[in-house]
């Protein structure tokens, strides 16, 4: 036995070392991440928080939501309850694009970066935030008026679903698509209003242009496919028939809004990518760990239409 065991003791140190070399490394600590959306008004703000949830997952981020249902003070106070969580990174999709520097100054004074994601804020000083990842709103309404002057020939009385009042998106699809048709002087906006981004509200305004302006109009531009999809009840309820007697284009290409361009009801959407997640984790891990990341970052946005949307629609994620 005394053989047995002298003869063992110089093997221990091996034996050690090889199940050191089996065992499972330490795991690095989660992040943690605060995430503060604007609400759930779409189908495209879905397939928003979708992407970021899933994703944080699939990375093992410790995710703090927050749904701020469209109220611009729910989000500045989920963004303090971030910062006393004592969080690696804030992301935001802001809202409105003011309103925003006494908390941002807040999570910069904490040392945690801030995220600003899908729409963009003003601020006196940009080093509150680290980096802006989203869309590209402005090309979206560009894209759409050019679109529009093509198929029409520059020529149509255009009524505009706007988006929600003093959002980045709103803002932006209107005035690039302004700018897109000005120098058509036979394609002109007639009417303007909000429907919020909401179905509901597009079916609503939709009704009360109809009343206003009866069939004195030719085309409806909606700032996304919910409030177009609105307007397509309402235009049908009037016994019109959208995509033949009112030309209807949109912006956002979620799969209902793909779905009635294949079907005729729409004529033409532009696409807002919603699947930010891995853009946004990316940055947030770079940024934690001390490197630098693009102070902007866009996803890329196509265009559906009839020659196009139907061979699409099996492949759409959202």
């Amino acid at each position: 036995m005394k053989l047995l065991t002298s003869l063992c003791r110089p093997l221990w140190p091996c034996v050690v070392l090889a199940l050191l070399a089996f065992a499972p490394a330490a795991s690095a600590k989660a992040l943690k991440v605060g995430f503060a959306q604007t609400g759930a008004e779409s189908g495209w703000r879905t397939a928003n928080t979708d992407s970021m949830k899933s994703e944080a997952v699939a990375r093992g981020i410790d995710l703090k939501f927050a749904d701020a249902q469209g109220k611009p003070e729910n989000q500045i106070r989920a963004v303090r309850s971030f910062i006393a969580q004592g969080v690696d990174a804030i992301i935001i999709a802001p809202i409105v694009t003011t309103g925003w520097e006494p908390v941002l100054r807040e999570a910069k004074q904490a040392k945690i970066p801030v995220i600003v994601m899908d729409r963009a804020v003003q601020v006196s000083d940009e080093s509150l935030y680290a980096c802006f990842i989203g869309s590209d709103f402005a090309e979206e309404g560009r894209m759409a008026a050019d679109w529009l002057a093509k198929y029409t020939g520059g020529k149509g009385r255009i009524l505009e679903l706007q988006g929600t009042t003093g959002s980045d998106p709103a803002n932006e699809r209107r005035r690039a698509f302004a700018e897109g048709i000005a120098k058509y002087p036979d394609l002109k906006v007639i009417d303007s209003q909000s429907g919020d981004f909401q179905r509901q509200q597009g079916k609503e305004v939709m009704e009360a242009l109809l009343k206003k302006h009866g069939r004195d109009f030719d085309i409806v531009y909606s700032h996304n496919d919910d409030m177009a999809l609105g307007a397509i009840q309402a235009i049908e309820a009037a016994g019109l028939k959208p995509g033949k007697d009112v030309i209807i284009v949109s912006i956002d290409a979620i799969k209902e809004g793909v779905t009635a361009v294949a079907d005729g009801k729409i004529n033409c959407v532009v696409e807002c990518n919603p699947l930010f997640g891995p853009k946004a984790y990316d940055a947030v891990a770079k940024i934690v760990a001390g490197q630098p990341v693009p102070r902007k970052q866009y996803n890329k946005d196509g265009l559906f239409d009839a020659t196009n949307a139907a061979a699409a629609l099996p492949t759409r994620q959202y």
